[in-house]
């Protein structure tokens, strides 16, 4: 009878370690991109050389040296940053105490004790006794449910997901630092037209003051003249206070208190014109957040695999060497014991099956992430794709603008000083103009904020 029922626990232990095989199963990432993830707006992506830009550091993207020195400056100051970085530190401290698990534990307990004892017939002397006791315990979960594991790759997982974030964070900061200092190039630009406009426009109120003077024009052409360069001081403030305001916030990303943010000036740097967007493989193996969706479904995956490891036995080795005495006696005698347990759930009051469930279910909702994701990736390429087409092609067209309206206005002002055009045409002529050319340098900051942003879309800034 105790034959067989060796066998059949042998028989158990066999069927539950095979069982358990399942669990040692490793995570294979999501690598399937849908079908025309970047819509139909390709027009940029056939533009291809030899390289992709999503591949490229952000040093060969951005190579104005005065931004690259504000770049360096954020990623070493930067608070969101240097928290990203923290995480990844506590990921590998965990992934290094998750490699050590399958290490037996030592524990030295050391304990000492002091008796009294009185003798005599009536008690009268005492004497003092003195014990001892040196353990060393040894604990060791052999892990044959696949848990020790699992955790490790858990662990690594989880390492991976802070990594990518830590990446994120430093492309989204970067970008965030060049589209601002794009923004203070913008606005000097804005800023240097509005101080001509203004000359330009005292010109022209000279000549209409100097025109009413000798009675060949009305007092309220003069008004209306003087009115419109009023307006064009009052842009002025606002665009110094702008700039003002978009150098604070730069120096707040930076950390260091408000200043003034030295900078190229307008046309001298511009981004990278030709480029290749590469392909839709790439995109999955350079931007931050998929590889963060697809490390947390990794994550899911294992607690899975760990909440299916609760029906398996645990096996586990207790061991004790030490020494046990007491003064007066013989020298300490030696103390050692080895003990071997399994444990094996039986029922759990359902607790088991509804954890398992439960980590399935969430294994389900991280992959709908992660596909929302990929959707989510290829919807911010196309934008970018278009945004950068719009800009480049609505470029050409504002320069045209510009230098007709430019034409007009000359014109315009050459005719009224012979007394053959109104105020009103001149007045026309000159808001007309001004609001081209703002138009263009706004646009030029667009097209540069929409190839950062494709930029970023793509997974660059990460090197």
């Amino acid at each position: 009878m105790k034959r067989y029922i060796n066998k059949i626990c042998i028989l158990y232990s066999v069927l539950c370690i095979l069982a358990s095989c399942g669990v040692y199963r490793k995570y294979e990432s999501q690598n399937e991109t849908p079908e025309n993830l970047f819509g139909t707006s390709d027009s940029i992506i056939k533009a291809m050389n030899d390289s992709s830009i999503a591949t490229i550091s952000w040093r060969e993207f951005f190579e104005d040296p005065l931004l690259q020195e504000l770049i360096d400056s954020a990623l070493v100051r930067n608070t969101d940053l240097l928290a990203a970085k923290s995480a990844v530190m506590q990921a590998q401290a965990s992934l290094t105490a998750a490699k050590l698990a399958w290490l037996p534990s030592l524990s030295l307990n050391p304990q000492a004790g002091i008796s009294t004892q009185r003798f005599g017939s009536a008690g009268s002397g005492t004497g003092m006794n003195y014990s001892y006791n040196i353990p060393l315990q040894l604990d060791w979960n052999v892990g044959i449910s696949g848990s020790v594991t699992v955790n490790k790759r858990k662990a690594k997982a989880v390492l991976a997901q802070a990594e990518a974030a830590r990446d994120a964070t430093q492309a989204n900061l970067i970008a965030t630092v060049a589209e601002y200092y794009f923004q203070l190039l913008m606005l000097d630009k804005e800023l240097n037209i509005l101080i001509e406009t203004d000359k330009l426009w005292e010109e022209s109120l000279e000549t209409e003051r100097a025109l009413w003077e000798n009675g060949q024009a009305y007092s309220t052409a003069v008004n209306q003249m003087e009115s419109s360069c009023m307006s064009v001081k009052t842009q002025i403030l606002d665009t110094r206070r702008s700039i003002l305001s978009a150098e604070n916030e730069l120096c707040k990303l930076l950390r260091i208190t408000p200043r003034s943010i030295p900078r190229t000036a307008w046309g001298e740097y511009r981004l990278p014109e030709r480029f290749s967007t590469g392909v839709p493989a790439t995109l999955l193996e350079n931007r931050p957040d998929i590889k963060v969706a697809d490390q947390i479904l990794a994550e899911a995956f294992y607690n899975t695999a760990l909440a299916r490891a609760q029906f398996y036995p645990s096996f586990n080795l207790t061991g004790l060497l030490g020494w046990i005495g007491e003064t007066g006696a013989d020298p300490g005698a030696l103390l050692m014991k080895i003990a071997a347990s399994v444990m094996q759930p039986v029922f759990a009051q359902g607790k088991l099956i509804a954890q398992l469930k439960i980590a399935k279910l969430s294994q389900e909702d991280k992959l709908m992430d992660y596909i929302q994701t990929v959707l989510k990736a290829g919807n911010q390429v196309n934008e970018a794709l278009a945004d950068c087409q719009v800009a480049r092609d609505k470029d050409q067209l504002y320069k045209r603008q510009v230098e007709v309206l430019q034409d007009a206005y000359v014109g315009t002002h050459e005719l009224m000083n012979a007394g053959k055009a109104s105020y009103l045409e001149v007045l026309t002529a000159q808001e007309s103009l001004l609001t081209a050319q703002l138009n263009e340098a706004t646009n030029l900051y667009e097209g540069a904020q929409a190839l950062i942003g494709l930029y970023i879309a793509l997974g660059g800034a990460t090197k």
